[in-house]
């Protein structure tokens, strides 16, 4: 089992700056492909940004540039620093973890989610 809790977010000006943590109960970084998705009202969840287990990071084409997607090994914990925010970027944003080949166990793993609101 894995735990993810996410904190950081919150009502931010258009233009802000905002940044998402994911705590990890495990030291799973290295096995596990972590990503940040993001789910506005009436519309599907979307992944937003997302950095392999051997820290390559990839980003939707709508935050790249703006979006920066980041881990701490030795804190457990996943960052997403997001810049330039605007009205559109407004959703509940998501921690995953989604195991490698080499994991025994498929599941995917889901924080409970943060509410990001940009708006002036």
């Amino acid at each position: 089992q894995v735990q993810l809790v996410e904190s950081g977010g919150g009502l931010v000006q258009p233009g802000g700056s905002l940044r998402l943590s994911c705590a990890v109960s495990r030291n799973i970084f290295s096995v596990y492909d972590m990503g940040w998705y993001r789910q506005a009202p009436g519309k599907e969840r979307e992944l937003v940004a997302a950095i392999s287990s051997r820290g390559r990071p990839d980003y939707r084409s709508s935050v790249r540039g703006r979006f920066t997607i980041s881990r701490d090994n030795g804190k457990r914990t996943l960052y997403l620093q997001m810049n330039s925010l605007k009205p559109e970027d407004t959703a509940t944003y998501y921690c995953n973890a989604h195991p490698t080949k080499i994991v025994p166990d498929p599941s995917d793993y889901w924080g409970q989610g943060t509410q990001v609101t940009v708006s002036s």
